[in-house]
């Protein structure tokens, strides 16, 4: 029997390429999504959950998801305040990930940033740290962080010009950025996408971090 599959974040940039890869491969049938608002793509025959954040570790407990994937993120600007960030890069991450475990979820699929740690300096880094703490801490058959670089792809309704401007930049210097530095390297959400799909398949227990390069292996 094919496994249940549920995705947070489906309207985000690598969540919405995720969740229409699984569409086209036929995997829709076992497919849920959770979101905060109403999502108007195509999703196949998967199955909508919209909710109220604080109804989201009820509804999970609802699916009994085999594998949860968490492509929640946002910005600071975006979010508001350090707050609001944090409330969701960081406790609703770490609820989800609680509510998978308390479910019987096997597997727990994330996508954080490069340089993530809790004790960090930088707040954006430092929060991601800690939404990898929390993961960590429910001791999942499997858990898959993946740290990708500069992210490339459209995005739908989202200004970042500061991004914008350093994706432009990108193709130089990803050029100068070598060895240990590659992990800073641009990387298209497609092939995150693609890996995640990749890493599904896989059951060998632990926890894993997949950086840059472990991504462009896996697509």
């Amino acid at each position: 029997m094919a496994e249940k599959i549920l995705i947070v974040g489906a309207t985000g940039l690598i969540g919405g390429l995720l969740t229409r890869k699984l569409v086209e491969q036929g995997r829709d049938k076992t497919l849920h999504l959770l979101l905060r608002r109403p999502y108007r793509e195509d999703v196949g025959k998967a199955k909508i959950h919209v909710q109220l954040q604080e109804n989201w570790p009820a509804t999970i407990a609802k699916i009994k998801p085999d594998i949860v994937i968490s492509c929640l993120g946002s910005t600071r600007k975006k979010a508001g305040s350090k707050e609001e960030f944090a409330a969701v890069d960081r406790d609703l991450v770490g609820a989800v990930a609680a509510a998978a475990k308390a479910t019987g979820a096997r597997q727990f699929i994330a996508i954080s940033s490069t340089m993530a740690d809790s004790s960090a300096s930088s707040f954006y880094l430092k929060t991601k740290g800690e939404a990898e703490d929390l993961m960590r801490a429910q001791n999942f058959d499997r858990l898959d962080i993946i740290r990708p670089g500069l992210l490339r792809g459209e995005r739908a309704n989202d200004n970042r010009l500061g991004e914008r401007l350093a994706i432009a930049a990108s193709p130089v210097m990803d050029m100068l950025l070598h060895g240990k530095f590659r992990r800073f390297r641009s990387i298209l959400a497609s092939d995150v996408a693609e890996a995640i799909l990749v890493l599904t398949g896989d059951k060998a227990p632990g926890a894993f971090i997949h950086e840059n390069d472990d991504v462009w292996a896996l697509v």
